[in-house]
């Protein structure tokens, strides 16, 4: 039987890997997001990639397109924003935007798609949130509360429906090849760095590994991002000061 897959973020980055990989394993893909060269490019030779050019902020857009697919057993949301910039001087449009995009996509995409998954006994919920979630960096206040918000969000769906028949996971990746927050050059000379990414396939190969375990709920890809929420939980003032040394401008 054919299975089908949402993938939103799906014009780069880990969006993209993740359709090209279950079309690869012949599933039907939803390819989801606003850039449209983009999608085509990840759709390029891949029949069973259908691209819908759409924004997660839009709630009746995503709704339309989630009905358009009609039942669909894997939802992989990577969509997200992640725009650099000092907290007290971040324009509010912007925050207000990776807000919208980044936690309000989330909620969107989830309640266009895990009531159908609940009704049916099964299905799986994948939602892509960051490792900056549990670890906030100098310059990402913005992102890391709205990937904070995910982390809560998550956590809260996956203590409502657990025994239900659908798998949610929490996915909080080291930067990685996606839209995540990135230093512009400006930033980089001012004496930011750019964090190392993990490879996006990696970060995927973990959320697999996952799903084939029941119960679970946060994947940390990678021992250095395991190690950091470790140290965040249980050597808080030791992360800290090893990340002001990090982050110093030079």
């Amino acid at each position: 039987m054919r299975r089908t897959a949402l993938v939103t973020g799906a014009a780069s980055g880990l969006g993209a890997l993740a359709a090209q990989r279950l079309a690869a394993a012949a599933w039907d893909v939803v390819a989801v997001d606003v850039d449209e060269p983009g999608l085509a490019r990840t759709a390029l030779r891949s029949p069973n990639i259908h691209v819908r050019a759409c924004d997660v902020a839009d709630s009746g857009a995503v709704a339309a397109v989630a009905a358009e697919a009609g039942p669909v057993h894997r939802v992989v949301h990577a969509a997200g924003i992640g725009p650099l910039g000092p907290g007290l001087a971040q324009p509010l449009p912007e925050v207000e935007r990776v807000v919208r995009v980044d936690y309000l996509g989330t909620v969107h995409v989830v309640r266009a798609t895990l009531p159908g998954m609940l009704e049916r006994g099964r299905g799986e919920l994948v939602l892509f949130s960051s490792l900056g979630a549990w670890v906030p960096s100098p310059r990402s206040s913005a992102h890391s509360a709205a990937k904070a918000a995910v982390n809560a969000y998550a956590e809260s769906l996956w203590m409502e429906h657990r025994g239900e028949g659908v798998e949610i996971r929490c996915v909080c990746p080291s930067p990685a090849d996606g839209p995540l927050p990135r230093p512009s050059s400006e930033q980089r000379a001012a004496g930011d760095s750019a964090p190392a990414g993990t490879p996006p396939g990696a970060v995927l190969d973990a959320v697999e590994r996952s799903l084939a375990r029941a119960g679970e709920l946060y994947v940390v890809p990678g021992p250095l991002a395991q190690a950091t929420v470790l140290a965040k939980r249980y050597a808080p003032g030791l992360l800290r000061a090893f990340l002001s040394r990090a982050t110093a401008p030079r």
